[in-house]
């Protein structure tokens, strides 16, 4: 018995994915089947995690309160207002 002999070609192709996934909702049976199930309730002692805190609160204190601004009626007194301020352009 004599196989025919097969060619095989290999290129590139741009692929394209469209990942419209709807999210999977819910039926009526599956939540009354949920309603029925027993939930059981477990601490983090019997899951052996320990949850003490490891940081340790050294200070809290309010932001200081901030300061209203101003108007300027030109931009030859912003820069002004600027230039007081300690502000130049880099």
């Amino acid at each position: 018995m004599v196989l025919p002999s097969f060619q095989y070609h290999l290129f590139n192709a741009p692929l394209t994915l469209d990942f419209d996934v709807e999210p999977r909702y819910a039926s009526l049976p599956n939540i009354m089947k949920a309603k029925k199930k027993p939930v059981e309730k477990l601490t983090p002692a019997d899951l052996g995690v320990d949850y003490t805190p490891r940081l340790e609160t050294l200070k809290v204190s309010e932001p200081p309160q901030r300061v209203g601004g101003g108007k300027v009626s030109s931009v030859d007194e912003l820069v002004a207002k600027l230039k007081e301020a300690g502000i130049t352009a880099v």
